[in-house]
């Protein structure tokens, strides 16, 4: 992958080879995340976005620095995400970025969009500031190249905090159920942004439950289907409702010859056992209510005295059960 800048101005010829691969971890998916100086300020967790349209800075490092030079701007316009819920920026500011160090730096004026959202990221480079820096950036290479002068420069994206901030972003996605992203939109800094004019939010799409296998077999099929599909699906899931897992008691497992689960735990780890926790009462009764049921299923069984035993950990569901 290459690009020939002299079109556009004189200087280097950008390229990645197989020297730049040296030290990035192989047959990885990750994405390149840097850290640069943003008006004098060494920011990490920067999330090099060339799907991105606008350059983003997240309301929380915003107030970690000292930005009372800057003039921040109003913006009338929303950011809108792929998964289809707007946010409305807090403002734009114009910051100066210096990507690279010593004789190969470079620094350029750079807008970013302010926005007030949890997010794993303190900010996202997206096409603006690569077209500024007329750089080029390579998520295999886990660098960006850019042209300082006659020479070249580089900045090294680091997997360790990109896995970091994966894992957290998910954790972040969890929290923020699809009501609040109507009422308090979860901004997540993994998606593509476009800035676009206000639009309208519309309603879920309605649904019907129709119940296959009493008394607990119900599924769920969209109110808008035509009349022909709507039978054909259903006559499909009454034929092979037997493929189903209604409840758990028909997860019967799958035999240990086909596949099986290992701990891999360290030899010579001493076991922990855990204080037994109290959730609550209303959390105690979900817990017991699954334990039952798992229980009468057969897929756990009691011991009375345990060597290792950790603490039941709950998570709500998209439905803020």
């Amino acid at each position: 992958m290459e690009i020939d800048n002299q079109t556009v101005n004189t200087g280097p010829t950008l390229s990645f080879g197989p020297e730049d691969l040296k030290g990035v971890s192989s047959n990885h998916n990750d994405a390149l995340v840097i850290r640069a100086m943003v008006a004098n300020y060494d920011v990490a967790r920067i999330f090099v976005d060339s799907g991105s349209s606008v350059n983003v800075l997240f309301q929380e490092a915003i107030n970690q620095m000292d930005l009372g030079q800057y003039k921040m701007e109003p913006v009338v316009t929303s950011l809108f995400g792929f998964t289809g819920h707007a946010i409305r920026p807090v403002g734009l500011v114009h910051l100066p970025l210096t990507l690279g160090k010593g004789n190969s730096r470079k620094t350029r004026i750079v807008s970013f969009i302010i926005v007030d959202a949890l997010s794993a990221y303190n900010s996202i480079l997206g096409r603006p500031s690569m077209t500024t820096f007329m750089a080029i950036a390579s998520a295999l290479h886990q660098k960006i190249k850019f042209p300082v002068g006659n020479e070249i420069g580089e900045v090294q994206g680091d997997q360790v905090i990109a896995r970091k901030c994966y894992v957290e972003e998910v954790r972040i996605e969890q929290k923020v159920t699809r009501t609040d992203r109507f009422v308090r939109p979860g901004l997540s800094s993994m998606e593509k942004f476009n800035l676009i004019e206000d639009t309208v939010v519309t309603a879920e799409e309605e649904i019907e439950e129709i119940m296959i296998c009493p008394p607990s077999g119900m599924v769920k099929i969209a109110c808008t289907l035509e009349a022909q599909l709507k039978q054909t699906l259903l006559e499909c899931l009454e034929k092979n409702k037997d493929v189903f897992a209604w409840s758990v008691s028909d997860l019967v497992g799958v035999h240990r010859e086909v596949a099986e689960h290992k701990l891999n735990v360290i030899k010579g780890c001493r076991p922990i056992i855990q204080k037994k926790r109290h959730f609550g009462p209303e959390k105690d009764v979900v817990i017991k209510e699954q334990v039952d049921e798992l229980l009468r299923a057969g897929h756990i069984e009691e011991i009375h005295f345990p060597t290792w035993l950790s603490n039941m950990v709950l998570f709500p569901k998209s439905t803020g059960k």
